[in-house]
Parts: structure tokens; sequence; C-alpha cells
């Protein structure tokens, strides 16, 4: 169903954002209040590397500033991201924005004041007041940043730019999400189908392959008329990382960006090895899609349309919510309690609205539930996100629940991992309940889907986003055109011979909003090999892997996110996962081939 306002959609399917605030007004004071932060933040400068007691109060203040800022960022983009066009809320974001870079800038003194304390001092510290060694950990990831913490001028300038360096995403997501509209499709009768970003997936999942080449092509005409609007904005994104690389002294933009998660760059350049080491299974199986469709041909809009026929596998919301409750059953009642919460007291925005924000995620934090936006269509595939961004938000609840303000935040690293386990116990479950033939084959495809989605095609961004920052580092432009050349060449060996590498694929890097995110994406990819070492250790041994698990999302930030991994079992320093994950895909295809013989 197509919804004209959110006022069409029952309350029930709108998410509830008053645990941040009532409303409007409570927020307004919130901010009125916030605007004290700098000065009240301020005053400490010079005090904490004289006194334990100042530096505890100072931490102290911080925590309580971090989550109150937390709390009015969270409400402000929420409420904006309800309907992009909306003025009042795009003002509001802008002014939260303005107050975070403002305290950003009257605390930038604090890492190069506490950085005058040598191991003595600070021990000193611990012995002297008890209380401040709650924030050892947090100091500790002070210190390592010695080399790279500069002069308390220099960090002030560098937080007062940060307001300017967050302008390519925001112009990328006011481009992608309010202004940019498409021309409908048609389809095989002459019928004409709206295209928007919630739509485009179900039209490439259409039987009509003349609607979905109509769709695809009504999609990459938008962004190839503007592509050249696109690189500049991506070349923006990559000179400010450029910008604050070479400031904090780091030899590369991958090592800043992968160094404040505290992830070893191997990591990146391991998963791109082992995929590059692993390119046939895609290759076989982009050959079965092709033998299955019958097509002489394969086309980038042939990808996505389940090659088993005649399964319905359309939900309603309601179904898709019973489904995600009974695949997570392994994870313990515990678990399950925290769920139906989520599910019954309106975290979730269910349903696409004009102006709405494309995709989904999860949000929250520290005084507040979790929330989640989606945009629901009644696909297996909007099942599968249901339980993904559940997964995000279970990790924040439990993460908030099990550790004090300061370590109560992840990394994205670890947060890959807690949906993408709930991906595949849905996976898992599905192919134990469902005994008729079709629907375990489409299951399997669904799957497929899966590991080529995430493990295969995330992995090619993570390539593609280290090729043009490696532009930016050399001082070259970074044009549409060399971005479209890059973008072909990726899919061309990721997908192998059978695929045609259009002209449309080659311009697909203008709509991706992950390449605003800094070396973000590649985290899904470890996410996914993590997650099917984590699931298949839960399904196989019970109580003792559920309760590592559970440690591990309750762990926030208190260990760096290799450790809080290896608690739960799986060790992300080696390339083992990934090879295992894809050793798995391999098998898997084979399955698949079999059952559609």
């Amino acid at each position: 169903m197509a919804y004209q306002s959110r006022d069409e959609i029952d309350e029930r399917y709108r998410w509830d954002l008053s645990s941040i605030y009532a409303g409007d007004e409570a927020f307004l004071a919130a901010l009125a209040t916030a605007r004290d932060y700098p000065e009240a933040l301020a005053r400490f400068r010079g005090k904490v590397s004289q006194s334990a007691e100042d530096l505890l109060a100072y931490l102290r203040l911080s925590d309580e500033v971090g989550v109150e800022l937390g709390k009015l960022v969270n409400y402000a983009q929420r409420k904006l991201d309800e309907d992009t066009r909306n003025a009042t809320y795009q003002d509001y974001s802008a002014q939260v924005i303005s107050v975070y870079t403002e305290v950003s800038s009257a605390t930038s003194w604090f890492a190069p004041e506490i950085l005058k304390l040598d191991d003595e001092q600070i021990e000193r510290f611990y012995a002297s007041c008890p209380d401040l060694v709650l924030y050892r950990r947090a100091l500790d990831v002070v210190f390592r940043q010695r080399g790279h913490i500069l002069g308390d001028a220099e960090e002030e300038l560098l937080a007062r730019a940060q307001d300017m360096a967050m302008q390519p995403e925001h112009i990328f997501s006011l481009f992608n999400d309010a202004d940019l509209t498409f021309e409908d499709a048609i389809d095989a009768q002459g019928e004409t189908h709206p295209v928007t970003h919630g739509s485009y997936v179900p039209l490439m999942m259409s039987d009509d392959r003349e609607l979905r080449k109509s769709a695809y092509t009504s999609l990459y005409a938008a962004y190839t008329q503007f592509r050249n609007t696109a690189a500049a904005t991506l070349g923006a994104q990559a000179k400010q990382l450029k910008f604050y690389t070479d400031a904090r002294k780091y030899p590369t933009a991958l090592e800043y960006c992968l160094d404040q998660n505290e992830v070893p760059t191997e990591v990146y350049t391991n998963l791109i090895s082992c995929v590059h080491e692993h390119f046939e299974p895609m290759h076989k199986y982009v050959e079965l899609r092709k033998q299955v469709l019958g097509v002489d041909e394969l086309h980038f809009y042939d990808l996505y349309v389940p090659i088993v026929e005649d399964v319905d596998m359309e939900f309603t919301y309601e179904e898709a919510c019973d489904l995600i409750l009974e695949a997570l059953e392994p994870l313990g009642e515990d678990y399950l309690e925290i769920v139906r919460e989520g599910l019954s007291q309106r975290w979730i925005d269910v349903y696409e609205t004009p102006g709405k924000r494309s995709g989904a995620y999860s949000a929250g934090g520290y005084g507040m539930h979790p929330v989640i936006l989606m945009n629901f269509q009644g696909q297996l595939d909007d099942v599968f996100t249901l339980i993904h961004e559940m997964g995000h938000s279970i990790h924040t609840y439990m993460s908030c629940k099990g550790q004090p303000a300061v370590y109560s935040d992840y990394v994205i690293f670890v947060a890959e991992v807690a949906s993408t386990v709930n991906e595949a116990l849905l996976t898992q479950h599905l192919l134990k309940t469902r005994t008729d033939s079709r629907e375990r084959a489409y299951i399997l495809n669904h799957f497929l889907e899966q590991f080529k989605g995430t493990l295969y095609r995330q992995t090619m961004f993570a390539e593609f986003e280290l090729a043009f920052n490696e532009i930016a580092a050399r001082g070259e432009g970074i044009t549409a055109e060399a971005l479209g050349e890059i973008y072909r060449e990726l899919n061309a060996s990721y997908y192998g011979p059978d695929i045609v590498v259009d002209d449309q694929i080659a311009v697909e890097w203008a709509r991706i909003p992950h390449f605003y995110y800094q070396y973000y994406v590649y985290q899904y990819a470890t996410g996914f090999s993590a997650a099917i070492a984590l699931s298949n250790r839960i399904l196989n041994e019970g109580a003792p892997a559920v309760a590592d698990y559970l440690g591990f999302l309750s762990g926030g930030s208190s260990k760096t996110p290799i450790e809080l991994l290896k608690g739960a079992g799986v060790d992300m320093t080696t390339p083992e996962p990934t090879a295992a994950a894809l050793a798995y895909f391999d098998e898997l295809i084979d399955e698949l081939a079999d059952a559609l013989r």
C-alpha cells in the first residue's frame, strides 16, 4: 500500500520518540540548556592534569553532556528522517550540529592536556581517587593516540572544522533523499510503476523483465544526469578525510579511520585479498543465475529477481514479527523479551511515506530506547531487514543496560556482527521449518543473495572506497569519468564473464550512502563472516555459546572490538572466518543447483 502522508498510518506502525523528548517544546528546552555545555566543560581547562578529583569531575560531566547531546541528535535527526523535506527539522538538526561542534571545540584541549601526564602520574591519580579507575580504559585510548594529538590551538581548530567536514554527507543526503526523483517504470503490458528508493528493490525482484529493465534505466538515468555533481560531492568527502588524515599524522586515510575503532588495517586488506582468492564461487553463482533465467545476456537488472519461481514469500508486517520471534528462539528468553518489548512499544517506523529517508537503520543511545527506521514492502528482504535492524537495537539496548555511559556505545565493526547473526538464524530457521522443496530452494537462493550482497558486494564497495581515497591522497582530481572507470572494472572482476557490464552500472557509486561514512562499509563483510561463525556456534553448542554471545552484546566498548569478538568465539585478525564463509557459499551454490535440477 502506498501512503501519501504519515497521518494515514496507524500509530502502532510509527515509532515513538517520547523516550527521547516528549515533543518539540521539550527538545527546544534541552537544546537551550545544551548551549551552556561548552562553557561548563571549558572551566576545567588547566585543572584536569593537576588534580585527580578535577579529572573525575570533568569526565562525569562529559558523560552527562554526551548523553544529552546524543538525545538531541537523535530527536532532531529522527524527526527529520520522517520527512527530509521538513524545514523545521532541517533547522533543528543544523542547530544541534552547531552545538555539537561548539562542545567539541570547548573540549579540544582535553587530550593535549591529559597527555602531559606520564604513566607514573596517572597511576598516582588512580591510587588517590579510586572512582577514577572506571575511566582507565577510556583514558588509555587517549594515551594510545599520543602521536596523533596536536596542541591546544590546533585541536580547537580541528574541532571547529567538524561541521564543515560533515557537509558532503549532508549534501548527499538532501540530494539523494529529498531532491532526486525518477521517471515511472513501464511493464510489459504498458502499465506504469512509480520508482522510489523504497520501491526499486521490489521492482528489481519482479518476474517482468521489461519492468526490471525500465526501472533500472529510470534510476540510473537520474544519477547519470547528475554524475558530475555526485563526483564533486564524493570528491569533497575524500578531501576532508585527507585533511584530517594529514592533520592527525597518519600515513593513510585507511589507517586513520580504522585506528579510531582500534581495528588493525590487516583486517581490511585481508578481507579484500581473501575475496579476490574466492572470486570463482561468485562467478559460478552468476553463471547459474544466467542458466536458470534462460537469457542470452545477463544484465545487472537480472541480479535480484528470485531464480526460483512460483513461491509465495510475501509477508504482512505482523507475520514478519511472528517469524523473527520464532527464528530468534535459540538466543533464549532474555533476548526474546527485549525483542517483544521493541515490537510492542513502537520502536519501529514501518512504512514508506513521501520524503521519508530511504533504506533502513537502527539508532539509539544512553537514556532512550532504540528505534528502527524501515520502509516495509512485504518481501522476504523486508523480514531480513527487520531482524537485522533488531539485532542492532538489542545490541544498543544491552550495551546501555550493561555498561556505564562512558562504555555504553560500540563501534560499527562489532555492530554488524549482532545484526547479521540474526539474519543467519532466520535463514537456518526457514531452512529447518520449510519442507516444500521449491520454498527451500527459494530460501537457499535468498541466503546466497545475502552472501553475494554482503560479503562480495560490500567488499567491492570497500575496494572502491580505498581506490578513490588513494586518488585524493595523490592529489589527483576525482572526476565522474575516473570513478566510473574504476567502478566498471571492479564490477567486471567481481561478477565475472557471464554478466554484461553496462554504462548504467558504472554510475552506481553515485547512489551509495556508505561512501560518506569513512571506511564503514567493509564492516558489513567482516561482520557477515564473523556472524556465520557465531551463529553456527550458537546452534551447535547452545547455552554456553549463547552466554558468551550475550556477554559480547553487553560489552559496549569496554574492550577493543577484536577482544570482544574473541570472547564470543571468533578471531577476526585472521582471514579464516572469511575464507570459511566463502567456502560455505560455494557449498550452498552446489546445493541450490542440485535443488533446481
